[in-house]
Formats: C-alpha cells, structure tokens, sequence
C-alpha cells in the first residue's frame, strides 16, 4: 500500500492571525495537507462569521512554506470553471507548486437559496459537473481550450501564466455516487469522501470498477477519506484526538478499506496537547508501516 497521508481541515470562523497561527502550527507538527473549505455561511454556524476559501487559501499559502494547500473542496455551482482554474493557478503560484485542487459539484441547498444561487436538480448537477471537470482539467493542461458542451462554451479560452505543477495541480475530486465516482475515475487524481467503514469500502470498489471499464489502472487514484469527531462516533468509532490508540484505531479501520489520505477536522481546543503526541508518535509509525 502506498504511504497514508494527513491532512487537517480548519473552518475559517476565526481571526485571520488565528487561523494563520494554526496552520503554521499544523505545519511545523508535520501533517502533509491542511485545508479550508467553500461556503458562503458555515452550515453549523450560518449566523457567524466566515472568510471566502479561495481567497482565504491564497492568504494562508502565503503564510506557509512546506505543507500541501487546499480547499475542501471547491463549489462548482459557487463559480464558472474558467475563475476557479485561474484561482487555482494563482494559489499553485503563491503556495510555490503546493496547491491541491479540491473540486466538488456543490450540495447545500440553504446557502443557495439565501444567496439566490442556482442549485441543478441531481442528475443535472452532476452533468454539469462532468463539464465542469472536463473544462476546468483542460484550461490547466492545455495551451487553449474549446469547449461545446451543454453547460458551459468556450472559445479559444486560456490561462495565463501556467500552473507551477505539471501538467495542471493534483485535482482532489468530492464524490459519494456512482455517477460521480466515474467522473473521477476519468479525472481525479485523488477521490475524496466521507461515511462509514461499509460505505467506503462500497464506494472504493464502485470505483475500481469504473477504472476497470476504461482501463485506468485503480491504484493511480489516492483514496481519502474526510473525518470529523461527531461523525465517527456516530458510526461506532472513537474521536480520532481523544488518543493515540483511538487515532490509530480510525486510521487502521479505514485503511483495511483502501484509505490512503485522512484529512481530519482540527482538534479541540482542550486536545491541542493530544494532537502535538499524535503528530510525533503516531503519525511516523503509521506512515512508516
């Protein structure tokens, strides 16, 4: 199995000098990833303060020298694919070549309606996420895009300069079903999702089969999972940061399932001390095993 990975996932409902603090702090404790995420309200908190993502990242990139970025991951419905691949190469350029490129379709249907934003029916939102993907992954490769589709037209489109990373930035891809896991197997470089043990492992095999039907070879697509405490406790498994043993028992249950990546809401404030140990002890020797 390849080497697991660790990210860290922090809403952006702090302080700018705060969350600047913490992700120098993630970084220098030697996680691999730190991400924010794309809402226009914090769905638990949408009366309370909350930086724009990708602006935010841009921010946060500057203010870090080693560890991967991302959002987790990207609306599509929040923008055109053109202004997302132009802010991705922008951050590829601040970041040094560290942007990870998280990109989802789009899912919450209050922050919509507030903001008078269009939220396609299901099927219509994943066709229009195929489009998405496929304009977004050609404006990064190539030199020009042309693009007639039923969704999105372009016309000898570009951006400029070129990404840091070649061909384009990683592309993390959000998906949970079957339509969308075969987006990703044409076009992820990594699958991100969250759920339980079962529903991982059903995902993770819907999606070798999509490789196997076009011919991709399966392990050139990262699994991660994304994790919050609340959610895994729901599911019979223990807060990842009330020890090492409950890390290592999430991290093991899920690797069984073909996990490689495990991006994890950010501790508490009263496990600031717990997460320091899990970084020096636990981390290595699950990556080195």
């Amino acid at each position: 199995m390849s080497r697991v990975r660790f990210g860290i996932c922090t809403d952006q409902n702090l302080e700018f000098e705060e969350l600047a603090r913490r992700w120098q702090h993630y970084e220098e404790l030697g996680f691999d990833s730190v991400w924010d995420c794309d809402h226009l309200n914090q769905p638990s908190q949408p009366t309370g303060p909350y930086f724009e993502g990708w602006t935010l990242l841009s921010a946060l990139a500057a203010r870090t020298e080693t560890i991967r970025v991302g959002v987790l991951v990207s609306c599509n419905t929040f923008r055109h694919p053109a202004i997302t691949a132009q802010a991705a190469v922008t951050v590829d350029h601040v970041s040094n070549g560290r942007l990870e490129l998280g990109f989802g379709a789009g899912w919450f249907k209050d922050e919509h309606a507030r903001f008078g934003i269009t939220l396609p029916p299901p099927g219509e939102l994943v066709d229009v996420f195929r489009e998405a993907v496929q304009v977004l992954d050609s404006l990064l490769r190539n030199e020009t895009t042309t693009f007639h589709g039923d969704h999105y037209r372009l016309e000898g489109a570009f951006v400029r300069p070129r990404a840091v990373q070649s061909p384009r930035p990683p592309l993390t891809l959000g998906a949970h079903r079957p339509k969308m896991l075969r987006i990703c197997a044409e076009y992820a470089d990594t699958w991100n999702s969250f759920g339980s043990i079962e529903e991982i492992r059903q995902r993770n095999e819907t999606l070798d089969d999509h490789c196997a039907t076009i011919r991709r070879d399966p392990a050139s697509i990262r699994r991660s999972l994304y994790v919050w405490a609340a959610q895994l406790v729901e599911h019979g498994l223990p807060d990842p940061w009330s020890s090492i043993d409950a890390f290592e028992e999430v991290v093991g249950r899920y690797r069984e399932v073909g996990i490689e990546e495990f991006i994890l809401d950010q501790p508490a404030a009263d496990q600031g001390t717990m997460a320091e140990r899990i970084a020096s002890d636990a981390i290595p020797r699950l990556r080195a095993g």
